[in-house]
Parts: structure tokens; C-alpha cells; sequence
């Protein structure tokens, strides 16, 4: 067996795209540290809508065409990130983009929202038992913003580090292991706030400007468990972002999806720890981590 790096980390996210928005600058930092980080994809973002006129033939209604294109994109983002090693969710087209909720799209045989969990979550086990991660990071319940491949790719993560740890579920998938710390991804609110003003103050003259409720997996500073101080790589996340051409358009330190309307990009990235519990021994909260493998033995 090859020897894996001291620290690894896995991202399970539902489109190209969203790993870089969400976790692109703690990824490039963790990366740059050494540690593996692995990112699994579990749709290939086919239904997204697109924003360069010019690849508008390659949307679902037409050539259908997206897909593919979007994991290109996602190769090019791995390596401003630095990132070796990532996979889709039980392989490229496994499970197609599901659409927003209550889309017709919800309802195709092989769209990851009609997926059954356990035998998505079946795909990722075998990721967990070979590459052994002490942290999981991906969405809370609602996904974030209650898209229904955010939803999926939640349970599909959560189903499967239960099971990875089972050692009466499938040997043939690998040693049974236990992944020691899940992470949600999250916001605070009075960051996005402060971030939404200065956006407003500056002005800088894009066709509209988002409401902070829009950034996804916006909470309560109270939520918030960790802070990944990733400014040093904020140049590799935007970088990241930019080569999804298709969904973003970057304008540093703000950027624009499909709707133009503009929201921050945050170099500093908040998570919510849900394993283990948030609390000490004495009930009491714990203080704030910087790094999502505090108290993780070597």
C-alpha cells in the first residue's frame, strides 16, 4: 500500500464550481502544506446556465453538451489549486445535475436527487477506505440554499463515512475506517453583511448586486466553529474561480453567476464543525479553531 501524507482532507461537492466559491482557499492552503486533498464531484453540473454567449450551444436544451465541458474546467481550477486528486462520484456522468428544486429534471432515472442514498453513498466509501481522510468537509442538511444536489450530496456524504466505518459493510470496499472530524460549510452572517456593504458603497456598476441571504450557507455567527485564514492563497482561489468560465464571471474581489449579480469572494472560509460535538466536556463552547485538523493525531 502507498504511504498516504500525514494529513488528508476530503470536499464532496455536488457541481464544478462550487468547491471553489465554498472551499477554494483552504483547499490551495492545505494543498500547499502537503496534505492530500481529495474533492469528489458528484454531478457534472450539466444543467448550470451559462454565461458566455458564445457556449450557450452547449446548455441541456441544445446540444446538451455541458457536462463535459464543465469537467475540463474543473481539471483547469484542480490545478490553480493545487489539488492532484480528484474524482467523480462513482465515476464522470454517474449522476447527472439535477436542476433547481421542483425542476422536471428532478425526476430523470439517473439525476443524483432520484439517486437511492446508500448506493450513492456506496461510491464514496470506497474513496474514504483508500484514502483514510481525517476530515470530511461538505453541506449542511439544507445543502446550504436548499438546491436538491446540495441536499443529496449532504446525505450521500454523511451516509457513507457511517458506513466507510462499519466493518460488517462491504469488506471487499477496503478496511473499515472512521472519518474523525465533518465540517459544514458556512458563512457568517456579520462577515457577508460587512462584505455586502462595502460592495455597495464601491459601486462598481454591475448590472445588480445579490442579497446576503443568497450566499449559501449564510448563519448565525454562533454556528461557526473554524476560520480558515486563506488570504495567502486568495490569488490561486480567484484563479480557481475563473476557470469555470461557463458559471462565473470574476471581477477581484467580487464576482457574478448566471444572474449578474455580484457577491464577494471570501478568502477567509467558515465552517461548522458537526463531529465531534461542538461543545466541551463541560457543555461549555469551545474557542474557535483555525485549522480543520486541530486535535487530529499525527
Amino acid at each position: 500500500m502507498t504511504e498516504l501524507p500525514t494529513r488528508r482532507l476530503l470536499l464532496v461537492h455536488a457541481h464544478p464550481d462550487d468547491e471553489s466559491i465554498n472551499n477554494g482557499a483552504t483547499m490551495a492552503k492545505y494543498a500547499a502544506e502537503g496534505a492530500l486533498v481529495t474533492l469528489v464531484t458528484c454531478t457534472q453540473g450539466e444543467e448550470g446556465e451559462i454565461v458566455p454567449p458564445a457556449l450557450a450551444h452547449l446548455a441541456a436544451d441544445r446540444d446538451d453538451a455541458l457536462g463535459p465541458y464543465r469537467a475540463v474546467e474543473l481539471a483547469d481550477a484542480m490545478k490553480q489549486l493545487g489539488v492532484t486528486d480528484h474524482r467523480f462520484l462513482g465515476g464522470a456522468g454517474r449522476y447527472r445535475d439535477s436542476g433547481m428544486m421542483g425542476a422536471p429534471q428532478n425526476h430523470r432515472e439517473n439525476a443524483f436527487w432520484h439517486a437511492e442514498v446508500d448506493a450513492a453513498a456506496s461510491y464514496l466509501v470506497t474513496v474514504i477506505r483508500e484514502v483514510r481522510p481525517q476530515v470530511l468537509v461538505t453541506y449542511d442538511p439544507d445543502g446550504g440554499y436548499g438546491h436538491p444536489d446540495h441536499i443529496q450530496a449532504h446525505r450521500v456524504a454523511m451516509r457513507a463515512a457511517e458506513l466507510a466505518a462499519e466493518p460488517t459493510y462491504r469488506p471487499d470496499f477496503g478496511v473499515p475506517y472512521a472519518v474523525e472530524k465533518v465540517y459544514w460549510n458556512r458563512v457568517p452572517r456579520p462577515v457577508a453583511e460587512a462584505a455586502f456593504a462595502r460592495l455597495h458603497e464601491e459601486d462598481p456598476g454591475f448590472p445588480g448586486i445579490a442579497q446576503v441571504d443568497d450566499v449559501p450557507g449564510v448563519v448565525d455567527r454562533e454556528h461557526i466553529t473554524t476560520e480558515i485564514d486563506g488570504s495567502a492563497h486568495g490569488a490561486a482561489k480567484v484563479a480557481a474561480m475563473r476557470a469555470h468560465a461557463t458559471q462565473i464571471t470574476v471581477q477581484e474581489p467580487w464576482f457574478l453567476l448566471s444572474n449578474e449579480l455580484a457577491q464577494p469572494i471570501f478568502t477567509t472560509e467558515y465552517y461548522e464543525r458537526f463531529l465531534p460535538s461542538r461543545t466541551g466536556e463541560e457543555g461549555e463552547p469551545e474557542e474557535s479553531e483555525s485549522d480543520l485538523f486541530a486535535g487530529v493525531d499525527a
